[in-house]
């Protein structure tokens, strides 16, 4: 009788180990997706502030180039070169 009821027992507990393992597998599961979608979002801000980055060196390395303040004072200040004249579009 004893063998019969710690048989019972043993498998209950055996089941019970096996419920508890399948439920952290599946929450190490979600918790695996949930990092590894942050990590994408934070691996796209690293590659958009590396191109930033680069541009700005670009910047700084063509700083005292007369073409880059050219344009620069162009797009940025609106100014344009003596005798040249600008013209806009007024029909739309």
């Amino acid at each position: 009788m004893k063998l019969k009821r710690s048989s019972i027992f043993m498998k209950i507990v055996v089941l019970a180990l096996i419920v508890y393992a399948a439920i952290s597998l599946v929450s190490a599961k979600n918790r695996i997706a949930e990092a590894e979608a942050d990590q994408a979002v934070l691996q796209a801000k690293v590659d958009a502030a590396l191109q930033k980055n680069a541009e700005l060196e670009y910047d700084i390395a063509h700083a005292g180039d007369p073409e880059t303040i050219a344009s620069i004072a162009r797009s940025k200040l609106g100014l344009v070169m003596p005798g040249e004249k600008i013209l806009y579009d007024v029909n739309n």
